[in-house]
């Protein structure tokens, strides 16, 4: 718990000024202006020379917001909290912030419903072999022998192999709880027995990899997951299998994927790229065992609206002197995405 303030907080806008516009309609800054001082058309994009930082107390920030380096912070002598209305505070929360004791909040649960949302769609599609029937069935223009084409095709009884335990992938399984599938999970920092609490079988990488239907890539960015998904891993998988990317381009070599993605020996249903747009030449556009789409998995539209209540819900806490739900915390930030 922290002090509950005497006065209303200060609060600043630090993020790029579309994030602002798209995710704080009217309501929501009538709701947030409820409980903290703040200039609702200032919207900070650069914190080099931003005056309001010298009497902010708490920073609201999302995609777009500066680097929170030293510097910055040597303006904002006030600054107790940031607020992070997205996912990931790695790319702004610096170590001169967790030096200086600054609470730090963050909305990737939130965020990791429509990834799950995707990737449940993902593989469901997957098992069915829509994508490749629907190719084929806009070729032909007539019904054929899918069973035949596709012996075994459908959901009952696959195998989907979660990779990682991460807030997305606890969703996606999570989610995957009515159907009648079995359920596999690689995750070196999840026992056998939380696993089975889960309702899953932890394997190592390599037998899910192999035993799996359907392979959806959970994991976070980290040296050590770069390639997770590299040439040889990539042979393992069964013929017809499917890898589902929403995680990080870097967990997959892009140029093994398109040869695997070329001699059609498997499908991929991919979100996320390295590079994040692929050059206009890569196959991965044009194959028909591939689906690409152009990072859409996360919150986008309407969605982002849960992203916006999370954060507002945080800062009625704080200002109530309440602890934070979604607390991030600077430990955990080195296995997380």
């Amino acid at each position: 718990m922290h002090p509950t303030p005497t006065t209303r907080p200060r609060a600043l806008f630090a993020m790029g000024r579309r994030h602002r516009d798209a995710m704080f309609p009217p309501a929501e800054i009538q709701r947030l202006t409820a409980c903290v001082d703040v200039d609702p058309d200032h919207v900070a994009e650069d914190l080099t020379d931003e005056p309001a930082l010298a009497d902010v107390e708490i920073l609201i920030t999302s995609w777009g917001c500066p680097v929170l380096d030293e510097e910055v912070l040597a303006r904002a002598p006030a600054l107790k909290a940031i607020v992070h209305a997205a996912g990931s505070v790695k790319h702004h929360v610096t170590q001169a912030c967790w030096d200086r004791g600054i609470l730090v909040s963050s909305a990737p649960a939130a965020n990791a419903v429509p990834v799950a949302e995707y990737t449940v769609a993902a593989i469901l599609f997957a098992n069915k072999r829509v994508l490749e029937i629907g190719g084929l069935y806009r070729e032909h223009r007539a019904p054929l022998d899918w069973s035949r084409r596709f012996p075994g095709f459908g959901n009952y009884r696959r195998t989907v192999g979660v990779v990682g335990a991460s807030l997305v992938g606890r969703k996606v399984i999570e989610l995957l709880r009515p159907y009648d599938l079995d359920i596999l999970l690689a995750d070196p920092y999840v026992s056998t027995l939380r696993a089975a609490g889960m309702g899953v079988r932890r394997v190592e990488l390599d037998e899910l990899v192999s035993a799996s239907d359907v392979v959806s890539l959970h994991a976070p960015e980290l040296p050590e997951t770069r390639h997770l998904m590299d040439a040889r891993r990539l042979g393992l998988m069964r013929d017809g299998a499917t890898l589902i990317n929403t995680a990080r381009g870097s967990l997959v070599d892009t140029d093994a994927l398109a040869a695997e993605a070329t001699s059609g020996r498997i499908q991929a249903v991919i979100d996320v790229t390295e590079p994040e747009v692929l050059p206009a030449a890569s196959p991965l556009y044009s194959l028909p065992n591939v689906l690409l789409t152009p990072h859409i998995a996360g919150s986008l539209g309407g969605e982002l609206h849960r992203i916006t209540s999370s954060a507002l819900d945080e800062v009625e806490r704080y200002c109530a002197g309440e602890p934070f739900a979604h607390a991030v915390h600077r430990a955990a930030l080195a296995t997380s995405a």
